[in-house]
């Protein structure tokens, strides 16, 4: 694997506020055409990919027991409904950015073919189904948003309509979240699915530029569970089967909504055992021992969620804050460690490994 994940620094200038770079990465951009066809190729193998499926449905009837391409027809591949929805976000994101590339075509041609409005009104009947109320919540119904943002700032003919037929099923998202968080009484601390950290960090960045109400409800929601938050067990880090870390991605959120001083006092009081002298010993990285089993396969999306997230809160300090090295350096010890795993031998991580390292590289959550 030759792609690795280059060191830079961001200053964030308050909570929502801009990003102006202070050093740029050695390279200009760590993902090359031919790395990014290699992703899509992932993404284009399982979209439509109907078995082996996993899904989570509740039955009102004997006529709910119906295949997932009935159940769901838009999002109905890649073993699961959110791998379906990011592994579409991977090909509108990738074709975006390398719009003349070949496999970009297919991308096209794979979004057309699944986001249509008859299929993403089959979406929305099934999300409205009785006893449906907590499908997806919060992960898939988060990239589903960040899948609107995708299709939303693409600004070519293909992406406008794409962004326009899959509009009635983000309101469904949104609709279901602003219902859904003031009755919230804890956070979600989980390593899996269920977190409500890094959900909240991809549904805030959506809704800072398409709903304004939504995120004035996710950042008083996250000031509210995490403020107070001190000295967080990141020795107690990973669980055996987790592909986010509890840990930093609520730091990952909170710099999102603190400005950069008050997200550094913060982060002294969570996150004590950052070091100051550059060193990535502080976090070993996750150990896979078998790629092949779908559950310990979860610790390679570990290392690349990792990797973006200690990005993020080294944008989130202030420029000369003397923790930065230390979080850049252990962002790519992971990200090569991360990044080496997204080939695609097993199913149980090509489904979904090839959208963390999208993520990842094309530093979306900066």
């Amino acid at each position: 694997m030759r792609c690795r994940l280059l060191a830079f620094v961001v200053v964030l200038i308050g909570a929502g506020a801009g990003i102006a770079f202070g050093q740029t990465r050695k390279m200009p951009d760590p993902l090359t055409a031919d790395t990014a066809a290699r992703f899509a190729n992932l993404a284009l193998a399982c979209v439509r990919q109907e078995y082996p499926n996993k899904i989570a449905h509740v039955l009102n009837s004997a006529a709910d027991a119906r295949p997932p391409h009935e159940l769901t027809p838009a999002f109905y591949g890649c073993y699961d409904w959110h791998s379906a929805v990011h592994g579409h976000w991977l090909l509108a994101r990738l074709a975006r950015r390398f719009p003349e590339a070949a496999f970009a075509r297919e991308a096209v041609t794979a979004l057309n073919a699944n986001i249509t409005p008859a299929n993403i009104a089959g979406e929305v009947a099934y999300l409205n189904g009785t006893g449906r109320e907590t499908f997806e919540r919060p992960y898939g119904l988060a990239w589903l948003l960040q899948l609107s943002a995708e299709l939303r700032e693409w600004n070519a003919p293909e992406g406008r309509v794409l962004a326009t037929t899959i509009a009635p099923l983000e309101a469904v998202a949104v609709a279901r979240l602003k219902a859904w968080l003031p009755k919230l009484a804890y956070p979600i601390r989980e390593g899996e699915h269920a977190q409500t950290a890094f959900s909240f960090g991809l549904v805030l960045d959506w809704a800072r530029a398409n709903d304004p109400e939504l995120a004035g409800l996710l950042v008083e929601r996250i000031r509210a569970f995490h403020l107070r938050d001190r000295r967080c067990p990141i020795g107690y880090e990973p669980s055996g089967q987790d592909f986010l870390s509890p840990c930093l991605a609520e730091a990952d959120v909170m710099r999102r909504v603190l400005p950069a001083s008050e997200f550094a006092a913060w982060l002294d009081g969570f996150l004590p055992s950052i070091p100051r002298d550059g060193s990535s010993a502080w976090l070993p990285i996750g150990v896979v021992t078998d790629r092949a089993d779908g559950k310990l396969a979860h610790l390679d999306g570990l290392n690349l969620s990792r990797a973006w997230m200690l990005e993020g809160i080294a944008a989130g300090l202030p420029a000369a804050d003397p923790r930065r090295p230390a979080l850049l350096a252990t962002a790519q010890a992971h990200a090569r460690s991360g990044l080496s795993a997204v080939t695609g031998e097993h199913y149980a991580g090509g489904h979904w490994l090839g959208s963390f390292a999208t993520y990842l590289l094309t530093t979306r959550g900066l």
